[in-house]
């Protein structure tokens, strides 16, 4: 059965039979209770106040948060400054130093170093002036301030009135000093901004910005090096020059590129010169290896920029960033191009110079080339004569050699004749030394043969002898050793009984629970111990002893 299939009711309430009309009416109800509103102003109350506290305990630790974090930025940026203090100091006395040593030059000419010295003498004298007049006070009334107030804060004998009127006087003092420092370092100001004003009339940041752009203007001039090249080869010359415009052409071009990429960049910046000298100096001021460098320079920046917002300072930031590494890269390009272009000119100058030399050694080579050919003559002659004079002392040195050779020869014929006479008398007297010789030798062969057959006679009856001796020792010998293996045999049967009757005793030995009490007392160290010694006469062995044997091996 479906809804729709149900009658319509077309019954109608009215206000009067509604629990509201009738609880409104002063009627009571078992469905609804009579409100307290009281209660319910008092839980509301209590509920508010409740979120009041627990709202102004949130804006506390807001507070705290953000003044904890200004105190850890103020102890970073305390850190950075005095770095930096560090650095300028440094700075400064060497700054300081170079130029006292400049003017402690002794240079009598130039009249720009009187001027300088005088100079020195006058900043040096408004600088002791300066220290007099205003510091010194400023520092005595400090030291004046702060006795005074120590003398406030102990004395308990003087009214509070005069305690009053005196810390009035001091305030006067102070608010006096106030006034006369702001009056002096408005004069101050005024006169730094004057002198920055003559810098800026003076032109010294156009002149050092004319002197940058002049010096990259020299980059694409010819060098007065190529320009006063001696070079005798012409080509040679022209070829280099061209290589080295075609170099500059290139580089040029490199430079124009990075130029007008700055340009783009700086048509970007939204700061003015003032602001962009302020964001530069403060970004400068952190290093770059500083844990939360950004964090740290976006708050200063914060902080000496009020007017301008975080927005523009992140992008002014990342306009800045993109302008500094075009900068360097700018930089590095054109030490590059110095670099490069030192080495050109070098690489072009020993070019030349080998060139010349080659030049040189050539034209050397020429006038040597003559002079050899002339000396060539007449050597040609000298020689010629020399030949002539060698030939006819050759033949001379000839004919002699030939009789000196013929009287060599006779000499040597009759030499020979008369080694071979000695020759035949010699051959005589060794034949009758030999004949001698041979006859000694027999004689001595035969008394040896007699001595070496008596020899054989004895050592055969030896031989005899010596077998029988030998088949005694071995017969001995086979005894002794059937001997010695009886003796072992019965050693190890023996050692076989000893070694079973040693193993029943080590387990019977084993077995007893004395020994092993004993043992387990031994490796936890109790074996000296008194408890140790009244056990151990009190345990039983695992078998009783005879009764006519006693056993002394535990008693203690």
């Amino acid at each position: 059965m479906n809804r729709g299939d149900l009658p319509f009711i077309t019954t109608q309430r009215t206000d009067i039979d509604s629990l509201v009309v009738r609880l409104k009416n002063g009627l009571s109800g078992c469905k609804y209770k009579a409100v307290d509103y009281q209660q319910l102003h008092a839980i509301t109350e209590a509920k508010k106040l409740e979120s009041a506290s627990i709202q102004l305990k949130i804006k506390k630790t807001e507070q705290t948060s953000k003044t904890s974090k200004d105190q850890r930025l103020l102890k970073q940026h305390t850190k950075v400054w005095w770095q930096e203090h560090k650095r300028l100091q440094e700075l400064r006395y060497k700054t300081e130093s170079e130029i006292r040593n400049f003017l402690d030059e002794e240079n009598t000419e130039n009249e720009f170093h009187y001027n300088l010295k005088d100079f020195e003498l006058a900043l040096s004298e408004s600088w002791n002036k300066y220290l007099q007049n205003v510091l010194e006070p400023v520092f005595q009334l400090r030291e004046d301030l702060k006795c005074k107030s120590e003398v406030l804060c102990d004395s308990s004998k003087l009214s509070s009135s005069k305690n009053m009127q005196d810390a009035h006087k001091m305030l006067k003092e102070v608010e006096l000093v106030k006034k006369q420092l702001k009056i002096i370092f408005r004069r101050l100001t005024n006169e730094q901004m004057l002198l920055e004003n003559d810098v800026v009339y003076c032109g010294i940041e156009e002149a050092l910005n004319h002197l940058s752009e002049e010096r990259i203007d020299q980059y694409h001039e010819l060098p007065l090096e190529l320009q006063t090249l001696s070079c005798p080869y012409p080509d040679l010359k022209s070829s280099i020059l061209k290589e080295f415009l075609k170099f500059t052409a290139e580089y040029q071009k490199k430079l124009e590129e990075f130029e007008k990429h700055l340009k783009t960049i700086h048509r970007n910046f939204k700061l003015n010169e003032e602001d962009q000298w302020i964001y530069q100096t403060v970004v400068d001021q952190y290093p770059k290896d500083i844990q939360g460098r950004r964090a740290l320079y976006l708050d200063m920046l914060q902080k000496h920029l009020p007017h301008r917002s975080r927005h523009e300072l992140v992008t002014h930031e990342e306009y800045w960033n993109q302008y500094c590494l075009i900068s360097d890269q700018k930089r590095i390009f054109l030490l590059n191009w110095a670099k490069d272009k030192k080495d050109f000119i070098q690489k072009a100058l020993t070019t030349i110079a080998e060139a010349s030399t080659a030049h040189e050694i050539e034209i050397i080579l020429a006038q040597d080339r003559k002079k050899q050919m002339k000396l060539c003559a007449v050597l040609k002659e000298k020689v010629l004569q020399w030949r002539a004079h060698q030939e006819e002392e050759a033949k001379l040195d000839y004919n002699i050699i030939i009789r000196r050779r013929e009287k060599e020869r006779k000499e040597e014929k009759l030499r020979r004749e008369k080694e071979i006479l000695q020759r035949e008398e010699e051959k005589k007297k060794i034949k009758e030394y030999w004949a001698k010789k041979e006859q000694k030798w027999q004689e001595i062969e035969k008394r040896d043969i007699q001595r070496l057959e008596q020899l054989r006679k004895v050592l055969t009856a030896q031989a005899i002898k010596d077998q029988k001796r030998v088949k005694f020792r071995q017969e001995l010998l086979e005894k002794r050793w059937t001997e010695k293996k009886e003796m072992a045999i019965k050693e190890t049967k023996e050692q076989e009984e000893r070694e079973k009757r040693l193993e029943a005793l080590r387990k019977q030995i084993i077995s007893d629970p004395r020994l092993r009490i004993e043992l387990a007392l031994r490796e936890a160290g109790l074996h000296k111990t008194l408890y140790a010694r009244e056990i151990l006469p009190k345990i039983c062995p695992y078998k009783l002893p005879r009764k006519d044997m006693a056993s002394t091996v535990f008693q203690m």
